[in-house]
Parts: C-alpha cells; structure tokens; sequence
C-alpha cells in the first residue's frame, strides 16, 4: 500500500486529464464514491476529488495538444528545476518546463525514455494528497514498459528508488519502493512490469475498494469499459483494471486482508 508520509520520489499527487469534467467527476462519484469540489475561480475548472472532505485525486481540462484522457501520477521531488534537467539527462523528455502551481507548489510534466508519462512535485503549500491507502483513495502505481531495465535506471537517477523482486512465484514482478526509510517494504509505493496486451504504457493508479465486482459493476453502468476482468490474485487481493468512458485507465483493488 502507499504510505501516507510522502518523502522524495513518492507518488504524492494523481490527476485526472479529461474532455468533461462534469461527467467524469460523475461517473467515479458512482464507482468510487467521489465528490468534485472547485479548486478556485482561477483555476480553469480544477476541481478537487473527495471522500469525506478530503481530497484523493484531482480532476482537470486536457491541457497538452494530442493529449489523451488519463491520469497522472506526481512524485515528490525537492526541486523541479534539478528533475527537469536530471531527466533530460537521462534521456527523458521534458513536456512541460517547470511552473509555479500560486502557492501550492511548482510542477514539471515529463516521459521517461519509454513512453511513461509523469509528473514531479516540490511542495510549497500543499505537499500531497490528504488520503492515501484507504478504500476509496490512492493504494498503488504501476508501471509498465516495454524496456523495463531502461525505465527503472532512468527513475532511479531522478528519485533513489530501490526495486526488488515481488517473490510471487512465476510472477515476474519489481516492487518498487523510495530511497528514505529503513524499512524498505513500509516504503513501496508500486510495482513495475513489462508490458501487457490491453494496457497502456506508462503509470497505472490503483484504488483500494471494499468490493471490486461491485466497482466493475459501477464502471459499466456508468458507460466505461472492463480492460482486464476482476481476478484473485493470492495474498495480494481481488483486482480488475477498468476505463472511464473517456478512455482513462485505472485499476481497483480489493486487497487480500493480510496485507493490510
């Protein structure tokens, strides 16, 4: 599961890049139980994803021309400017140099060298999301790559991560957690795989959910699709990966009790 601290290169932040906020806030207000709130007058209609007051994710036009619905994922960086020039060193691409969010903090868009769309975060006034690893909220990113020895060298010289095998036999699997803490499993964060028929490349969110045949039994009602169909997966949970109906990937997950 995510922790809730959020150090250097944890995923600290996920957005929602869509054509139609007003329907996408909707529709995963009936899968996962959302409301949308206004982030402010100035803000080109960002709205703010919540369960009980506190925000889980985030909601916002497609600002990128060509720019396909889905979401981002922002790791915590302790300077943008550092990232930005660190990644392009690496051989990522810098889509969106970086830019003062007023106070809340300062962001740059980027891709790694195999395609995976991201975002960094330096902090000002807001350092992450008010909720993660709870049903409802953010509990796991996932990445998948074509060229996953290329991807995990790359965001390792931008954030430290470590990586080690998931152990699940016949799985082959990276569990990916930050550089802070001694404790590398309370530090994972996610997973890295290859690449798998029906999923896009790049960061696949996770949400945590009391009933996963329920959530896919919301999705289509609420005109999205079912990418990969809900399985048991042993000591890890009940898991499906679905779309919204404007294409958006993500995943949810009923955890098996003895992760948690």
């Amino acid at each position: 599961m995510a922790p809730t601290d959020f150090r250097t290169g944890s995923p600290c932040w996920i957005d929602l890049g869509t054509p139609d906020i007003d329907a996408a806030a909707a529709f995963y207000g009936s899968v996962l139980g959302w409301s949308a709130v206004s982030a402010g007058p100035d803000t080109g209609g960002y709205v703010f994803l919540q369960q009980g007051g506190r925000t889980v994710a985030a909601a916002g036009p497609l600002q990128e021309p060509g720019a396909a619905t889905a979401w981002t994922v922002f790791f915590l960086t302790p300077d943008a400017e550092a990232t930005a020039k660190a990644a392009e060193q690496a051989g990522g691409t810098v889509r969106v140099p970086p830019m003062d969010v007023m106070d809340a903090g300062r962001l740059v868009q980027l891709t790694d060298p195999t395609g995976g769309r991201f975002a960094a975060w330096e902090a000002g006034t807001t350092r992450g999301l008010d909720e993660v690893g709870e049903t409802g909220a953010l509990c796991w990113t996932e990445l998948h790559s074509a060229d996953l020895p290329a991807a995990l060298g790359f965001y390792r010289a931008l954030f430290g991560w470590r990586s080690a095998d998931s152990g699940l036999p016949g799985v082959e699997y990276t569990i990916l957690s930050t550089a802070d803490g001694d404790d590398q499993q309370a530090a994972g964060f996610g997973g890295a795989a290859g690449p798998h028929p029906g999923l896009g490349a790049g960061w696949l969110v996770h949400f945590a959910v009391a009933d996963t045949d329920a959530a896919v039994a919301a999705t289509t009602a609420g005109g999205g699709t079912v990418v990969l169909p809900a399985e048991t997966i042993p000591t890890v949970g009940r898991l499906a990966v679905l779309a919204d109906p404007f294409g958006a990937q993500f995943a949810v997950i009923t955890p098996d009790p003895r992760q948690s």
